[in-house]
């Protein structure tokens, strides 16, 4: 167990991490030169289309120093706020972690975040200055930065480039001499926490953990605590690029193991996996259950593949354990999930990871958060969807969740970041110069005001250099009104949102204009309009598809003409109180880019 180290990657998004572990696989062997192209370890089309990281990988590297062999298990982890409960599971199964900073940018957001999750962890830091070699970095005065926020001396930060290998073993060798073995006896009985899982359609559940106590051997009996089921141990083994089958895997130590099991359901992320024969009396504390942020209806384009859905969202979610989903029904779109995301990046994954690995066509309804619902009973009822809201003589008042936010930006975009803030009804807290030209700005604002474009306005306002982080703080009253969208008169409960009263004019005008661009116009006209309650407040009309019947009636008496047009006029009539009117997914979508 002395020559085992476990250690986790983390950093902002676009810092180097994925890069800079291409680079300690490749120094270390544990890749051949075939095997090795950019991003190694991200094997989703996704994360290499995106350059970013989806998935924390584990992967296991050895490593000779001073005559002894090291056994090495690296996870890399994703930089971006929506994936930050990767990062704390990560975290949670390691002893130390690289703290790796982009010498030309300097500390952002995430880095500041992903540091007191691994500090609350008690994790020994390890700091990295990454991209030393570009021309633009800053290699000082991003050291003072560093030694501000960890009160460590210069000399303990490693300095390396993940691009050209430089500093990469000087980094392994900080690893074996400064972070700790791992604690733990491998005769106790077996304890070991699952991290991470992935379905395979030959094998079944695969299930990824980190043996705290005790040994798991090759036919071993095990049980899993949170469902009480025991398995047969069909294959053990460590986690190089490929599985490699192992005869035994003792404490410390970080593994797979393939038990046969079919149903998706059967294993939870955080669980204790123990021997059957001689189990361990308490299970392992395992991670927080995650606490989605967004919520959306994700609903099949055919009604017929329901069942297939909910097949590959159990799948999925043994893949991404943040997302959380249950079933629900909407009048407009027949039978589908109420989903929990982290963010609008994780829906945007969730999405096409459903269209691409398991080839769903699916329809995603206007995003929204959780709000508590204080009635006249003096309940509390939780909605996260507006259709699902009590009557306004029900409610006694709304309240919604509220974040605090940290935008680290240069000084010369701090105008236009503080507007964007208070547009969205953000309260400035702090402000906080980091260096002379970055400065930190602390802001409260409604989780509901980030969730469509605040991310994407940010980084084009700040041209890319604003960095962002929040957490959530807790509820607060608001003055939110139902806004309903009408079609022919017939409310469509997909496109419904909860919205703040002064931005429900502008939102309901500008959701009718984008629904009169994308529905296609029909043989009937159709009324597009935005109401709260009664009241309507927008209107937009789709005009009909007319036929000239009037065309042979040339010359003659003018009556003859005014009775086809009369007749044509009682048709539409007819037409229109019949007429269902089709809504494509663009219009579903359109929501999220009102603003382009």
């Amino acid at each position: 167990m002395k020559n085992i180290r476990n250690f986790c990657i983390i950093a902002h998004i676009d810092h180097g991490k994925s890069t800079l572990a291409d680079r300690l696989l490749e120094f270390t062997n544990t890749i051949d030169k075939r095997q090795m192209q950019n991003q190694v370890l991200d094997d989703m089309d996704l994360e290499k289309e995106r350059g970013i990281t989806i998935k924390s990988h584990a992967i296991q590297m050895d490593y000779k120093y001073k005559d002894e062999k090291y056994f090495l298990n690296l996870i890399d982890t994703p930089g971006h706020v929506d994936f930050s409960y990767e990062v704390s599971r990560s975290i949670a199964s390691c002893e130390g972690a690289l703290l790796v900073v982009d010498a030309s940018q300097g500390i952002q957001a995430q880095t500041i975040s992903n540091l007191f999750m691994a500090l609350d962890n008690n994790l020994t830091i390890l700091p990295v200055l990454n991209k030393i070699d570009l021309p633009s970095a800053n290699i000082d005065e991003v050291k003072d930065q560093i030694v501000d926020l960890l009160g460590c001396s210069k000399d303990e930060i490693l300095l390396a480039s993940g691009k050209t290998g430089l500093g990469i073993d000087k980094i392994l060798e900080g690893i074996i001499e400064r972070i700790p073995p791992p604690k733990g006896d491998p005769s106790a009985p077996l304890q070991a926490l699952i991290f991470d899982s992935v379905f395979n359609s030959f094998r079944g559940v695969i299930a990824y953990y980190r043996i705290y106590n005790g040994t798991l051997k090759k036919g071993d009996k095990v049980k899993f605590f949170n469902t009480g089921n025991e398995y047969i141990a069909e294959e053990v083994g460590i986690l190089k690029l490929n599985l490699v089958p192992k005869d035994e895997i003792s404490a410390g130590n970080v593994g797979y193991i393939v038990t046969g099991i079919k149903q998706a359901s059967e294993v939870k992320v955080g669980d204790t996996v123990t021997h059957a024969h001689q189990p361990s009396t308490k299970p392992i504390k395992g991670f927080e259950d995650v606490k989605p942020m967004v919520f959306a209806g994700i609903y099949p384009v055919d009604t017929e593949d329901y069942e297939d859905l909910r097949a590959s969202m159990e799948k999925l979610k043994l893949n991404d354990a943040s997302l959380t989903w249950e079933p629900e029904s909407s009048v407009a779109l027949g039978f589908g999930f109420r989903c929990g995301f982290l963010g609008m990046l994780h829906m945007e994954i969730v999405q096409e990871r459903l269209e691409r690995e398991f080839n769903m066509n699916v329809i995603i309804t206007v995003p929204n958060v959780n709000y508590l619902v204080h009635s006249t009973s003096d309940e509390i009822i939780q909605v996260n969807n507006p259709s699902h809201l009590p009557s306004v003589g029900k409610m006694a008042y709304i309240e919604e969740p509220y974040i605090k936010a940290s935008i680290i930006t240069k000084t010369e975009y701090i105008g236009s970041v503080m507007n964007l803030c208070i547009e969205k009804r953000g309260t400035l807290l702090s402000q906080n110069y980091l260096t002379t030209d970055r400065v930190e700005l602390i802001f409260e604002m409604p989780l509901g005001e980030i969730v469509f474009d605040f991310y994407d306005r940010l980084k084009s306002i700040s041209r890319g250099y604003a960095s962002f982080d929040y957490h959530p703080t807790g509820y607060k009253e608001a003055d939110l009104v139902k806004l309903d969208i009408l079609l022919n008169g017939e409310p469509v409960d997909a496109l419904s949102a909860l919205i703040h009263r002064s931005k429900s004019y502008e939102f309901g005008k500008n959701m009718c204009e984008k629904l009169k661009e994308l529905i296609p116009r029909q043989q009937f006209e159709i009324p597009v309009q935005a109401a709260i309650g009664s009241k309507i407040i927008a209107r937009e009309t789709i005009r009909a598809l007319r036929k000239d019947v009037t065309a042979k009636c040339y010359g003659g008496d003018i009556s003859r003409k005014r009775k086809l047009l009369e007749k044509q006029k009682e048709g539409k009539k007819r037409m229109r109180q019949v007429g269902k009117v089709e809504i494509p997914q663009s219009a579903f979508m359109a929501v999220l880019k009102l603003k382009d």
